[in-house]
């Protein structure tokens, strides 16, 4: 036999230096950032003023698909 050494493992290629964004890309995605986080303080705003359900089912909300689920068998309605 004889003894080979281990060759090393292939290196990933470095990505390709990305182009500078314009003007209008950066300011869409700073508005893009903004609508995000107004979005999410209002949904967590949003669900702490709901009620707690009472009864209701366990898990994710059956109807979130517009279909009902129940025991994993959804059917439309």
């Amino acid at each position: 036999m004889s003894e080979k050494s281990p060759s090393p493992l292939p290196s990933s290629p470095e990505p390709a230096p990305r182009k500078p964004l314009t003007p209008a890309a950066q300011r869409a995605l700073t508005e893009a950032a903004a609508r995000r986080k107004a979005a999410e303080e209002l949904a967590a705003k949003d669900a702490a003023a709901r009620p707690k359900e009472f009864q209701g089912p366990k898990g994710p909300e059956p109807t979130r698909y517009g279909d009902w689920e129940t025991k994993g068998i959804a059917s439309d309605f």
